[in-house]
């Protein structure tokens, strides 16, 4: 996993690490994460949340993470792409502070939103939104497309059911004003589980109306 996570993270591996650290103690004691995810942290999550930045366009400025939790996939990112100003939207206030604690700790910049995603709505845009293990497609676009920008791009990670969430959330996105949903696989040979990310894109204003189908 090593040369993976030296090219995901370069320079700023050690970032990744204490953040790993950091969640390997807290994890479990704050209910963030289970007992049996200490040992997979590395492969199964960080790794796993870091494979997401293939899937983000290098000219994308801010991104907000709808449902942070633990930081999975919102810290990693920040430590990935630190040209990007991230945003963690949580609801529940335990997760909110310690999502706090570890931008006091690390210094990435990030700002933290006590939140519901449909608090934001009509007031904050991101060129990039994403998820992970939130809810079902067709209900996280009726939360997350609407923080879209015109213009910019739902990224979400997803398991293996990807298309046919898309499938059902064909009207849903196009209402939304998504359009040309797809499905990327990132990691191939490199994790024993490669990420699955549902990208769609969020219709720019003045542009012809797009088909929803994938």
């Amino acid at each position: 996993m090593r040369p993976l996570a030296e090219r995901l993270f370069g320079e700023r591996l050690p970032l990744a690490e204490r953040y790993t650290g950091m969640l390997a103690v807290a994890g479990p004691e704050r209910g963030l994460i289970g007992p049996r995810e200490v040992d997979r942290l590395w492969e199964r999550h960080v790794l796993n949340c870091a494979l997401l930045v293939e899937a983000i366009g290098p000219d994308a400025r801010t991104l907000a993470d709808v449902g942070s939790g633990a930081g999975l996939p919102g810290v990693v990112v920040a430590i990935a792409r630190p040209d990007l100003q991230v945003t963690l939207i949580e609801t529940m206030q335990r997760r909110a502070t310690w999502l706090e604690e570890v931008e006091a700790e690390l210094g990435l910049g990030m700002e933290v939103l006590r939140a519901r995603a449909e608090d934001l709505h009509g007031r904050r845009t991101f060129d990039v939104v994403t998820a992970r293990a939130v809810a079902a497609l067709d209900k996280l676009a009726k939360w997350t497309l609407p923080l879209v920008a015109e213009g910019g791009e739902l990224a979400v990670m997803k398991g293996s059911s990807a298309a046919e969430e898309i499938d059902a959330a064909t009207k849903t996105l196009r209402r939304l004003g998504g359009v040309d949903p797809r499905v990327e696989i990132h990691g191939g040979s490199e994790v024993e589980v490669p990420t699955t990310v549902v990208r769609v894109q969020r219709r720019a204003a003045g542009s012809r109306k797009g088909d929803a189908r994938g």
